[in-house]
């Protein structure tokens, strides 16, 4: 054999072997790939329904935060007008306590001031039955 038959049938060897390797890579890649594609178009099938999903889930979030913001300016009101209450059921509390002692002393003094009118009276009443108007 010549050395040219030589480097055919070496060359020859080594391409069997390497196609004895790459035949069950390529097998792999292809099967790697087809599954691949089964992803990619189960994606396409499954994306459209869940980014409709996630919009859906986001506009009812949003709509519970409007909601939620609501009730906490009512709450807001509400409290607001409790404590103008509390303040104005404060206000009258103090007057009726600081009046109380001045209605008291109204009281007081119109009952001695008419306790000592009607002794007056009686006084008078007295005198003129038994003398003179003027004591003389």
């Amino acid at each position: 054999m010549t050395i040219v038959e030589i480097a055919a049938l070496l060359v020859a060897v080594v391409f069997a072997v390497l196609v004895g390797y790459l035949v069950p890579v390529l097998m792999q890649v292809r099967k790697t790939v087809a599954e691949s594609e089964q992803l990619v178009a189960k994606m396409n099938a499954e994306m459209p329904a869940l980014v409709a999903e996630l919009r859906a889930v986001s506009q009812n979030l949003n709509e519970v935060t409007n909601q939620a913001r609501e009730g906490v300016e009512h709450a807001a009101v509400l409290l607001h007008a409790v404590g103008e209450v509390g303040e104005s059921v404060q206000q009258v509390h103090n007057v009726v306590r600081g009046s109380s002692g001045t209605l008291l002393n109204n009281v007081a003094s119109m009952v001695a001031g008419f306790k000592a009118a009607t002794h007056v009276v009686r006084e008078r009443m007295k005198h003129h039955k038994g003398g003179t108007h003027n004591g003389g």
